[in-house]
């Protein structure tokens, strides 16, 4: 039966997703944005909902291993596979300011976890935690992200004050179908997560395995099938945004959140996965600035990239 749930969240995660692009990007038009800001924020923000929603519940019980392993692997996942494959479908166009700040701005978020995880090294303590504090610092540095992005997207508006909406769009409809494709991503990915889960534990996978693999890849899928859905449709700004917003909402709401609610207790393996994020970061930041675009072998790397991380991680537990 679980394998049965598995092939149905697939199928409302694909069906989902197409609707949730096209109604984002019909809805960019209608506020007179680029879409990179519905990327970022909309579809950044509806994508992570999975993850936050099993860090949360993941935390609440007692599972740090599962709710900080979900998020690293997550992103990883995000950078190297999402945006591989969407490039590989169809070269991504990087637009300069995505460069400038929004890729650096992932660096920083991943920056201030490795250092805000770092208790034994720095403080001297007896364990690394995630405290409470340490939550409301990543949601402070969430709210400097989102006045940023505000604050492009009323710029942006002003300065296409004057384009013309085709006369199909409207608001109600995009509106609708943004909800629909949205609870669709949700309830499908919650069921590849749970059944994907219960399948990797009957294998006799460890917690931070299941947290950096299985949960991870699960909760990611979201993003994977919207920014493919995106690449496909050539809204290869929905495409990348959506990768660049996640891994920032990742990293700042769903942990901030979750060790708001509860402090979690750090696994020494994650800190080379962390640091490993930060490179892979990098390599996307680089990636990006040659000819403003990532291409189809730049995204042949980035898979590979993956596929050996995934090796390394299930040879290291």
């Amino acid at each position: 039966m679980a394998y049965v749930l598995l092939l149905v969240g697939f199928g409302l995660l694909i069906k989902g997703a197409d609707y949730f692009v096209e109604a984002s990007s019909n809805i960019a038009s209608l506020l007179r944005v680029p879409p990179i800001l519905i990327g970022l924020t909309i579809v950044a923000f509806g994508t992570s909902s999975p993850e936050a929603t099993v860090s949360i519940i993941a935390a609440l019980g007692g599972s740090a291993d599962v709710s900080l392993g979900n998020v690293v692997g997550s992103n990883v996942f995000n950078i190297t596979l999402v945006v591989g494959i969407a490039a590989i479908l169809y070269p991504l166009k990087v637009e300069n300011e995505t460069i400038k700040k929004e890729v650096p701005f992932t660096l920083l978020a991943s920056g201030v976890l490795l250092v805000l995880m770092s208790d034994v090294v720095l403080q001297g303590f007896g364990s690394n935690l995630l405290t409470r504090s340490d939550g409301l610092i990543f949601l402070l540095f969430l709210s400097i992200f989102m006045y940023y992005v505000i604050e492009v997207g009323l710029k942006s508006r002003k300065d296409s004050a004057n384009e013309s909406v085709p006369d199909d769009i409207t608001w109600g409809k995009n509106i609708l179908f943004t909800l629909i494709g949205l609870a669709a991503i949700i309830f499908g990915g919650n069921l590849v997560v749970h059944n994907g889960t219960e399948i990797a534990y009957s294998l006799g996978m460890s917690e931070t395995l299941v947290g950096l693999t299985i949960i991870a890849i699960g909760t990611s899928l979201p993003e994977l099938v919207t920014s493919i859905t995106a690449a496909l449709k050539k809204e290869s700004e929905i495409a990348l945004g959506n990768i660049v917003g996640s891994n920032i909402f990742n990293i700042l709401f769903v942990l901030g959140a979750s060790s708001v609610i509860t402090p979690l207790a750090v696994n020494g393996k994650v800190f080379m996965d962390v640091v490993i994020m930060m490179l892979l970061t990098i390599l996307l930041l680089v990636f990006s600035r040659t000819s403003f675009k990532i291409g189809k072998s730049e995204g042949l790397i980035l898979v590979v990239g993956y596929v050996i991380y995934l090796v390394y991680i299930i040879l290291r537990n």
